[in-house]
């Protein structure tokens, strides 16, 4: 069925609820408000700092294979736009994930052997978007994140992508967009539905998510979804978002030698 909007926003407790369990099914993510407090907010984000202050000084390219992306702040300081396996690199970040209401999180995946994937796909990864000159890192265009599976000849493994959201994004400061029930598309709709992050414009369909800091999205990997550029320029457009996958199935963890993806050689094209 079409979902109405505003769709209904909940609270993550130690267990999913019949309704929240249902939504899910029907429309491919969920929105909770106040994850975590103000304090951990902050904590989290003096955390993503203090890695980015050494990977600034010690000229990282690549963790575990993947590129980081770098950009330029508001005042044209160097700063990392996109970090791959924060938590490898911070205790703080690591710790994070322990929390045990990511658990409640793992009967979406409808698989058994449900996991963090702190140490699988791209870690824990940090976007910090800035609308401006300098910038390499405003908007991320229309994907779904099952993708990479489809381009390694795999079945598309059970995936889900959590979010923690560090800055309050309103529609007016553009942010995630889904295509609310895209994950029960077919393997042709998840390959041509739209042109992999060429496509940035709006959909008349999708489904615009507005964050408050602390809030934690979560989406089936197989939904078509982009993040929108901010109208705003500077220090109003700054969003930052912590993500990491949640996974069911074969245990693929990544090291220093893992080689980079193919798909991730194109980084720099989103901008």
């Amino acid at each position: 069925m079409p979902l109405s909007v505003p769709y209904p926003r909940f609270t993550l407790a130690d267990r999913l609820t019949p309704e929240q369990l249902a939504f899910f099914q029907e429309y491919g993510f969920l929105h909770f408000r106040g994850f975590v407090s103000p304090d951990t907010v902050a904590e989290l984000l003096r955390a993503s700092e203090q890695v980015q202050q050494r990977w600034l000084a010690d000229e990282v390219k690549k963790v575990n294979g993947v590129p980081i992306k770098y950009g330029k702040d508001v005042d044209g300081a160097p700063i990392v736009q996109r970090f791959a396996f924060a938590s490898h690199h911070s205790p703080v970040l690591h710790e994070f994930l322990q929390d045990p209401r990511f658990t409640a999180l793992f009967p979406l995946l409808e698989a058994p052997g449900g996991r963090v994937g702190e140490n699988e796909k791209d870690g824990l990864v940090i976007n910090h978007y800035v609308n401006m000159e300098g910038s390499e890192f405003s908007q991320m265009g229309w994907h779904t994140d099952s993708l990479r599976d489809v381009f390694y000849g795999k079945k598309i493994g059970p995936m889900l992508n959590v979010g923690v959201h560090l800055d309050g994004t309103p529609a007016t400061n553009g942010g995630l967009r889904v295509l609310a029930g895209t994950h029960r598309q077919s393997l042709r709709d998840i390959l041509f539905r739209k042109k992999y992050y060429k496509d940035v414009g709006p959909d008349p369909n999708e489904i615009i998510i507005e964050t408050e800091p602390g809030d934690l999205t979560v989406h089936d990997g197989r939904m078509w979804h982009r993040v929108a550029r901010s109208p705003l320029v500077g220090e109003a457009s700054r969003r930052r978002v912590m993500y990491v996958p949640i996974l069911a199935g074969k245990y693929e963890p990544k090291h220093e030698h893992s080689p980079t993806p193919f798909y991730l050689r194109f980084l720099h094209l989103v901008k």
